[in-house]
């Protein structure tokens, strides 16, 4: 039989693969699209162990669960995966800079650093000299130098969502709000009880401000690291009799603060804890003594979040969740691992949209957190709707937020009882911008032009 086949010339092949290649893309170009775009490296100073171990495993197990998340579920961030490495500072200062530079210098097969994000005041007054000399962003969510929120002068320092004065400043005016305005604070007693280190020190003149404009009495008492004894500082409070304890505390120091409180009779609702004071590790271990307990929080804890659920579908239940105890999922140090990665991965994202989907320098990712602005659209696409307070960030203003949430302990859970409440931003700015300066002054520093920033 003839075989009536006549074999197409090179040329005709050539047409027909054209046009075959020229097909498959029209249909792979309507199937979600994945990049081999590298990766993007963040070095982790953690702390899991020590008196402040709780803090630390919460907060990094937090922060990594969500970089888990962004790989599993999405590839990363626009194809390029995030990677990390940890280093064990134990909160102390000397390790906590060791481990900058030893991590430093960027991650597996030379992957950029982004960012990093120490969790602690004392390290991050040390290396915030060398970050900004390496070029890598140094993150210091709800604490930090408040003058870092000045970005024309601390290009590289970010205290994201709450300085620390924004953060007395937002608790005297609930104190206000509580006594029927601030008019009324005129003649009240407060004492501020801090921890013994640069991070309890750091208010002490824009309390003693806002006592001298309201006209409230303070006293300001500081216990040493890392608060196991407090009997004389309850004795003077007790003599004090003040209307108001602000409880500006960090690990162990905040339970014991309660217990002893509770022992000299001191009403436990009359003490309103800071940012380090809020977490459920805070308030467990002193048992009953606990309940009524008031502090602020920019996050709730809870689960009720998609992006927190997104975790647990992704990350938690095929095994790879990073928390030792996974009771502890939700909770306040968690949560804020999860807004504090996301706040990371975000300004990623944002970068890239100028510099391109591949691996960025920490200048670029710089320039990327600098123009953050998640407003409620964004947080709802995010799952994070009402887990992150709305934040624009600018070359000027490195905080964004400045708001918090006041929550009560109800001996099991915590419950919000007030809208947000904003710090006097107008009243701390020029203060801010004081200290900046005297910064810039005595580094040698000439200050950023921020009105020309694009």
């Amino acid at each position: 039989m003839r075989n009536n086949y006549i074999r197409p010339s090179r040329a005709k092949w050539r047409q027909w693969s054209s046009a075959f290649v020229a097909a498959l893309a029209l249909t792979v170009g309507a199937l979600p699209q994945v990049h081999a775009a590298g990766e993007e490296y963040f070095p982790l100073q953690s702390y899991r162990v020590g008196p402040y171990a709780a803090g630390g495993s919460g907060f990094f197990g937090g922060f990594i669960d969500y970089l888990q998340l962004i790989n599993a579920r999405d590839g990363g961030v626009n194809g390029v995966k995030l990677v990390w490495k940890e280093c064990e500072t134990e909160y102390v200062v000397e390790k906590g800079v060791e481990c900058y530079e030893r991590l430093k210098s960027g991650g597996p097969d030379g992957a950029p650093t982004a960012a990093t994000n120490p969790l602690s005041v004392g390290i991050a007054y040390a290396t915030l000299d060398r970050s900004t000399a390496d070029k890598i962003p140094l993150i210091t969510i709800n604490h930090g130098r408040t003058d870092s929120t000045d970005g024309a002068v601390f290009p590289y320092v970010f205290p994201l969502q709450l300085n620390p004065y924004s953060e007395v400043s937002a608790i005297v005016n609930y104190i206000g709000q509580r006594s029927g305005g601030l008019a009324a604070l005129k003649g009240k007693k407060i004492v501020v009880l801090y921890h013994g280190s640069p991070y309890g020190r750091e208010t002490i003149p824009v309390v003693d401000l806002l006592a001298k404009k309201y006209g409230f009495d303070v006293t300001q008492i500081e216990v040493p690291h890392p608060g196991n004894e407090q009997g004389s500082q309850w004795l003077k409070i007790h003599q004090i009799n003040p209307d108001w304890v602000i409880l500006r505390g960090w690990g162990v120091m905040n339970p014991v603060a309660i217990k002893t409180a509770q022992k000299i009779g001191y009403p436990v609702d009359h003490i309103i804890g800071n940012i380090w004071s809020n977490s459920e590790e805070d308030v467990r271990p002193a048992g009953d003594a606990a309940k009524g307990f008031i502090s602020i929080t920019t996050h709730p804890s809870g689960t009720d979040y998609p992006v927190l659920q997104a975790i647990n579908q992704y990350v938690v239940k095929p095994g790879n969740g990073n928390l030792k105890d996974p009771a502890r999922f939700g909770t306040v140090y968690y949560n804020l691992g999860v807004v504090n990665g996301i706040l990371n991965v975000e300004a990623v994202r944002v970068a890239q949209r100028k510099f391109g989907n591949k691996p960025l320098t920490g200048e670029q990712v710089r320039w990327g957190f600098e123009h953050l602005d998640l407003d409620d659209a964004r947080l709802k696409q995010l799952g994070a709707l009402g887990l992150v307070q709305p934040l624009k960030l600018t070359c000027a203003d490195h905080e964004g937020g400045g708001a918090v949430r006041f929550q009560q302990w109800d001996g099991q859970k915590w419950n919000v009882i007030s809208n947000w409440v904003q710090a006097d931003r107008e009243l701390l700015r020029p203060i801010i911008e004081k200290s900046a300066l005297s910064y810039a002054k005595e580094k040698g520093i000439t200050p950023r032009d921020c009105s020309k920033d694009l």
